[in-house]
């Protein structure tokens, strides 16, 4: 993974999130997010030792270990007792966005504060029925939290969200970047997404939660 290119999204992706700006740490960076399930988590673009040696001192379930790799290359470099969490991938995209039109009944509102855009699509009872932010930093336009609830989906309102942040990227040049899920990777790469590398997450099993040794 090229590193200004995570940097850039780690720097936009706490800006959307309200969170302190990432720092470099232990060969990767650091974000003390300060949530009650995630005290603080290390990302790293590549494989690299220090990943154990940082591991070697953690004794808390609550802080993430991440890598832009596979899963199984990240359990190689952590103790006994680490677990891998949910599998995301970087994606990138080049060229024009689809710009849908919404569904009778919808209303799309966008305003842009703060370096932030926030995009959202009210059903006619006023109910937000999708939702995105997008932040551009450092050459790089980042999509973030991109949401359709359960009884609006399947109608392009996703589409149409992903399309109104685009429209507001101020430099063309800005590389297109997000971290989809496994189910949102399907469908982005039908909107023309590519995969630039998985994104794979490991922390400390939790003890209390785990079930008996024998």
């Amino acid at each position: 993974m090229d590193t200004h290119l995570l940097s850039a999204w780690l720097s936009a992706r706490s800006i959307a999130r309200g969170l302190p700006l990432p720092v470099l740490d232990h060969g990767g960076w650091r974000v003390d997010t300060g949530l009650p399930d995630e005290l603080r988590r290390h990302v790293f673009a590549r494989f690299d030792q220090a990943i154990s040696t940082l591991a070697s001192t953690i004794s808390s379930p609550y802080i993430l270990l991440k890598l832009c790799g596979t899963g199984e290359q990240l359990l190689q470099l952590l103790p006994p007792r680490w677990q891998l969490l949910q599998n995301r991938f970087f994606m990138t995209h080049e060229g024009a966005l689809a710009v849908p039109g919404l569904p009778a009944g919808y209303r799309l509102d966008v305003v842009t504060a703060d370096a932030i855009t926030e995009a959202h699509i009210r059903a006619e009872d006023g109910s937000i029925a999708a939702s995105g932010h997008g932040v551009e930093v450092g050459g790089v336009f980042v999509f973030d939290r991109i949401a359709t609830a359960p009884a609006h989906q399947r109608r392009g309102l996703g589409r149409a969200i992903m399309a109104a942040l685009g429209a507001r990227q101020a430099s063309g040049s800005a590389r297109r970047v997000l971290v989809a899920t496994e189910d949102g990777r399907k469908l982005y790469k039908s909107m023309g997404w590519r995969v630039l590398s998985p994104y794979s997450t490991a922390a400390m099993a939790d003890e209390s939660r785990l079930p008996a040794e024998c």
